[in-house]
């Protein structure tokens, strides 16, 4: 089974870089649409079922699919031989940076059912604040990949 995954690997590579782009895409996206949702919409108003509408698109066509493509090609990456030095601290820090990510993409959907609720508690600045912590996984990230330290 492994050998298929070396065979397939440019493959596995390509598939996985683009799933994380459109991940990033979301991750980037989202929590901007929270900080103008809760700032500039009333609750109940056509605008308000509008922001909702593009939220839940965007987390259920963009970044859920490509969440979890991230994963699986992820995961087929960190099992082809050879291509993981398990012994480097690089993959745990890697490992470590997705797991919150994740952790954060599930926050964002908490926090769109929220606003689904009515119920959204968060200013606009903690949307703003939180939308920093893609930027600096995803700088862990490529430097645990690129310089393997």
């Amino acid at each position: 089974m492994f050998e298929i995954l070396a065979w397939l690997y440019p493959w596995t590579k390509a598939l996985h870089i683009m799933s994380v782009i459109a991940w990033m895409a979301g991750l980037f996206y989202l929590p901007r649409l929270f900080v103008h949702h809760a700032e500039k919409v009333q609750t109940g108003s056509d605008t308000d079922d509008l922001f909702q509408m593009m939220e839940m698109k965007l987390l259920r066509v963009i970044m859920n699919p490509a969440m979890i493509a991230t994963w699986i090609f992820g995961l087929c990456l960190a099992l082809t031989p050879g291509i993981v030095d398990w012994g480097a601290i690089w993959p745990y820090t890697k490992a470590a940076a997705v797991l919150v990510m994740t952790w954060f993409h599930h926050w964002l959907g908490l926090r769109r059912k929220d606003f689904v609720r009515g119920e959204n508690q968060l200013p606009g600045r903690r949307y703003r604040m939180m939308n920093e912590l893609p930027t600096l996984l995803m700088v862990v990230i490529v430097l645990s990949v690129v310089v393997r330290f």
